[in-house]
């Protein structure tokens, strides 16, 4: 059975990459989420003013992998303990989120979510909300580090690795 969940992890570009890299993940999308603007456009989100954050939409095939291991997977590649800031790039833009479509889901993500809190001093500045919207990004941050191979990215190279290598 196919299921979505939607994260941002910072830059959605290393973001929507990482996630691409495990098996059983089946489609992934840059875009925009939680915000005011309706349709924006990356211009308009940059600016931090329309309360979008940068997120990725994961399609997974749930017979081979949980919201559970993809939720984990989520948390070895962000600071979550960052407000509004992953790597070099600063903004509310690029502050970190779990949404969530289905209610359901909820105390499985809220599970795992108080098990990393406990790791932490500081607490944690993840958002784990409903997703209230999600436009896509334009199309060429899609794909963008599979496109740009020597393109920025916040994340390093052997979490991708990682992130091949990773089984439920």
């Amino acid at each position: 059975m196919i299921k979505s969940i939607y994260f941002a992890g910072g830059c959605f570009w290393g973001t929507e990459h990482f996630f691409k890299q495990i098996e059983g993940v089946t489609f992934t999308e840059t875009g925009y989420a939680n915000g005011s603007t309706p349709d924006p456009t990356y211009r308009q989100v940059y600016t931090d003013t329309t309360g979008y954050a940068e997120t990725v939409h994961v399609e997974y095939d749930n017979d081979v992998i949980d919201l559970e291991f993809l939720v984990r997977m989520f948390f070895r590649a962000i600071d979550p303990t960052s407000l509004n800031r992953q790597g070099e790039d600063v903004g509310t833009r690029y502050r970190t989120g779990i949404y969530y479509t289905d209610a359901e889901e909820l105390p499985c993500i809220k599970k795992i979510y108080d098990e990393i809190g406990r790791q932490y001093e500081s607490p944690l500045v993840v958002e784990l909300e409903p997703l209230k919207n999600f436009y896509r990004a334009e199309d060429y941050h899609q794909d963008y580090l599979e496109n740009n191979p020597d393109g920025y990215c916040h994340l390093p190279l052997e979490l991708f690795e990682f992130a091949r290598k990773a089984r439920k």
